[in-house]
């Protein structure tokens, strides 16, 4: 279980396909305290520790996960947010995230709004339903909060803080980021369909 507050930038070191991908990530993490097994969000996606080094942790990326996220275009020097598991006693700054990514949006535009980015996302049509105006939502790992919905888009505001420590300052318009729908919504969803099934 994550929050969605992002507390490293790592970097594809190296990548490896055979079967299924396996990267190495670098990492400004403290490696030593990190157990194999540990859950990582990387861009937003729960994966499992398998190795770890001095200052890098490497993960195993299924095929599954590939074909529902944006991992499987990671080139080696690529940054990617992320996010250790949460404790018992933790900080619940964002929102409750599985790392269970439901599909890929698109930034369809940005613009500066004062000293924040607006940034306008298209999510795949089958999630648009989930997503709500002041509900949440986590792109690329970031809990964010959404400020409108047209349809199939969705906007939302970034903020300086949060473009300067994780990806989303070097994000632009045409690019892929992993969504995840708010737990809640989907469970509010799936209640109102059975009631009317």
């Amino acid at each position: 279980m994550f929050t969605g507050i992002i507390t490293d930038v790592g970097q594809i070191r190296s990548l490896d396909r055979r079967g299924d991908l396996h990267a190495r990530i670098g990492t400004g993490y403290d490696t030593a305290g990190i157990e194999i097994g540990a859950s990582i969000a990387c861009d937003g996606v729960c994966l499992t520790v398998t190795a770890t080094g001095g200052d890098w942790f490497d993960v195993d990326i299924s095929a599954e996960t590939l074909s529902k996220s944006t991992l499987g275009g990671w080139a080696e020097g690529d940054a990617v947010n992320l996010e250790r598991a949460l404790k018992v006693g933790d900080e619940l700054g964002g929102h409750i995230v599985s790392g269970h990514v439901d599909g890929v949006a698109e930034i369809v535009s940005t613009r500066d709004e004062g000293e924040s980015t607006r940034f306008v996302f298209r999510a795949p049509e089958a999630l648009a339903r989930f997503i709500a105006p002041k509900g949440s939502v986590a792109l690329d790992g970031t809990s964010l909060t959404v400020n409108e919905v047209n349809g199939v888009e969705f906007g939302v505001n970034i903020i300086p803080h949060t473009k300067t420590v994780t990806t989303w300052g070097q994000a632009k318009a045409g690019d892929r980021v992993n969504l995840e729908i708010d737990t809640l919504a989907r469970y509010v969803a799936r209640l109102q369909d059975w009631q009317e099934g």
